[in-house]
């Protein structure tokens, strides 16, 4: 009888990708996968350190697998465990830890499945992690999400992902356009395209770092690679977004107008004490750039509340210019303090208090934000992806510029492409729709 194993993804787009891609070396190896609530031989939990709160939810994870079988063999990998290996390893009941080099690995280091007394830890110094494989998800959703980019090089003060993932490194260009060709052949209708810093795609291409491509370069190829219906560009640094890749997705074949850029902070002068590597006035450009050329694009942002230093004044100051700004959601981060960075040593500490009730301000603006771009795509016709899941009685699904609408349970239209009219925003503020080639859903079977 064949083992079986379970995984658990915690954090980012490329944590899902990688995480598909260790998946597939199990089923390589004979393993059967199962959902984690299930009794498995063995569970791997893919880690992030990113946030104090992914740190704290790894335990809960650990039980819920001791749970479904207190026998069976757990093993940590991911930024976590390339940070704090030692800690995890501590963990009642993990077995074996592995860092970034050796993640992808992990089946040469499992013999028999057999507790042991103590996690048994394979991590390198991050300085070795100067290799690059290409992962991605596929079989796990509607839409995949392909890597193209690992590491980074920037070294904003309260980031630990350098230390998690080493320098930035890029996939070859036919490497990619291979994985694009795979993922389309699974009659998967999306691609998102994820990394670290995924706009410095290009760098550590062939094991330097001259940038062989530029991400204008490898959107461009995307752009031409035939069964894909949708690419869509993940988090993408202000400074790195370039004019010519902004008009290449508003004419282009299959990306669409969706953004998310990372501001972090609406002050010059916090932006300046995280090391950004730019000012709010290029983030207004930015916008206004994408806005002038394609008006129903859909931008989200993330920023960062409580930083070292970020007095009332600072934190108005963001408030006030993402209020003022053309953008559609807000992801909002509570700053925590991260071991080994610049901005853990920082004077001006701001209470966890006051952290809370920014993050809070925030939320409540994404809340208003999000609904007048919703309401402002009211009338506008558009295409739906439909998503696989019935959420009580009713299928999800998302416009091209990111507008999540919702209609009764219909299993036909699961991982299929419509194209609706947008009619109303219903009370859970997801949006309502005729179809347009066909104004009435079509028959349950």
């Amino acid at each position: 009888m064949s083992k079986k194993v379970a995984f658990y993804t915690l954090g980012c787009k490329l944590n899902f990708s990688e995480t598909s891609t260790i998946a597939r070396s199990f089923k390589d190896e004979g393993f059967d996968r199962v959902n984690f609530s299930e009794k498995a031989d063995m569970y791997v939990i893919n880690t992030c350190s990113v946030t104090e709160n992914a740190d704290k939810r790894f335990k809960t994870i650990v039980k819920q697998a001791q749970k479904a079988n207190p026998n069976a063999f757990i093993a940590a990998v991911g930024c976590y465990a390339q940070l704090k290996p030692e800690e995890l390893a501590n963990v009642n009941g993990v077995d074996l830890v592995l860092g970034a080099t050796e993640k992808f690995k992990i089946t040469d280091y499992i013999n028999d499945l057999s507790k042991n007394d103590y996690g048994e830890v394979h991590s390198c110094e991050i300085e070795e992690a100067d290799f690059y494989v290409g992962s991605y998800s596929i079989g796990d959703r509607t839409r995949a999400f392909l890597k193209v980019q690992d590491g980074c090089d920037y070294k904003c003060t309260y980031c630990t992902i350098p230390l998690a993932r080493g320098i930035s490194r890029s996939d070859t260009m036919d490497n990619v356009l291979k994985n694009a060709r795979e993922i389309s052949a699974q009659d998967i209708k999306e691609i998102v395209l994820t990394g670290v810093n995924i706009g410095d795609y290009g760098k550590g291409e062939f094991g330097n770092k001259n940038h062989a491509h530029t991400f204008l370069d490898l959107v461009t190829e995307l752009d031409k690679v035939e069964g894909i219906e949708r690419l869509r560009i993940s988090s993408i640094e202000p400074n790195l977004l370039k004019n010519e890749t902004i008009e290449l997705v508003s004419n282009s074949r299959a990306f669409v107008p969706h953004f998310h850029i990372p501001l972090q902070s609406g002050s010059n002068e916090i932006l300046n004490k995280m090391k950004r590597r730019y000012l709010k006035e290029l983030y207004v450009d930015r916008v206004e750039k994408i806005k002038s050329i394609m008006p129903h694009a859909c931008i989200g942002v993330d920023v960062i509340v409580g930083f070292p230093g970020e007095t009332d004044m600072h934190f108005l100051e963001t408030y006030n210019f993402l209020n003022e700004l053309d953008i559609s959601y807000l992801h909002v981060f509570t700053y925590s303090e991260r071991d080994n960075t610049e901005a853990a040593d920082m004077d001006g500490v701001v209470p966890n208090s006051v952290r809370s009730k920014r993050s809070k301000m925030l939320r409540g603006l994404s809340v208003k934000k999000r609904r007048a771009f919703y309401e402002s795509q009211i009338g506008t016709t558009r295409t739906v992806l439909f998503e696989s899941e019935n959420k009580e009685g009713f299928i999800n699904g998302f416009t091209e510029n990111y507008v999540k609408v919702k209609t009764p349970w219909n299993p036909i239209l699961v991982n299929t492409l419509h194209q609706v009219k947008l009619t109303k925003i219903d009370d859970d503020g997801l949006v309502r729709f005729e179809f347009v080639n066909q104004l009435k859903p079509v028959k349950t079977l």
